[in-house]
């Protein structure tokens, strides 16, 4: 972990707040500390005085260790041993957990080649929202999952959706190939005629990239179509 630094969120201009640099600049640039003192947010008023969040956030990680504290899951303890309110310690333990999970699950090599296996990896996530959304599932060259974007939310439409936003993040990751999934609120999976000609025209503009889109799969309430089965690719 990054080496933490010491001052107060008092003494920066707003510009170089850590939460004004994370959407300015990104996580990269931000120290330890800083990121845990965005997830706090706030500092906490000790008998002496009040401790700012960077306060807070640096003494953390120097007294607990910054490893000791992103495998600690006892709330309790760090709110004995660190003296800090529940709340901070909920928030730590449940910030590293989701670390933790999603690290975990990155490491996971996922294979899709049926569609059934898209719906089935996705129907939890995408068959209960209430309104629509367009992700993309890159693959490599064995049908691997590379990684997964959300491109779009609301009711596809041809001004809705650009090629680029599909395939940026192809090019970006390498990917040889794409599954485009999206979901219909009403629960009826049916493709609407919007559907078709997005369709139609993201795998003109993927021919000229050699980015190949495998499917697009619809999921509704407890069942999905998939247009390679319904031979619309």
């Amino acid at each position: 972990m990054r080496s933490q630094i010491k001052y107060k969120i008092s003494e920066l201009s707003p510009e170089k707040r850590p939460r004004e640099r994370l959407i300015e600049n990104g996580p990269s640039v931000l120290t330890d500390a800083e990121l845990l003192a965005i997830v706090l947010n706030t500092g906490i008023r000790k008998k002496e005085h009040k401790e700012d969040v960077l306060e807070l956030s640096n003494r953390i990680l120097k007294e607990y260790g910054s490893f000791s504290i992103a495998n600690e899951r006892n709330v309790k303890k760090l709110m004995e041993r660190l003296e800090i309110p529940k709340v901070k310690a909920c928030q730590i333990v449940a910030c590293f957990e989701l670390g933790r999970r999603f690290f975990a699950r990155d490491k996971e090599e996922i294979f899709i080649r049926e569609p059934k296996e898209v719906y089935e990896y996705l129907k939890n996530q995408m068959e209960n929202l209430k309104k629509e959304q367009l992700k993309g599932l890159y693959l490599d060259s064995r049908n691997k999952l590379i990684y997964e974007e959300l491109i779009s939310l609301g009711t596809l439409t041809t001004n809705l959706i650009h090629p680029r936003e599909v395939f940026r993040p192809a090019i970006e990751k390498s990917a040889a190939a794409i599954i485009l999934v999206h979901n219909h609120p009403s629960g009826d999976p049916e493709p609407s005629e919007d559907d078709i000609k997005i369709t139609q025209q993201l795998i003109e503009a993927s021919k000229l990239i050699n980015i190949e889109i495998l499917d697009h799969i619809i999921i509704g309430k407890g069942k999905y179509i998939s247009f390679k089965d319904k031979n619309l690719i």
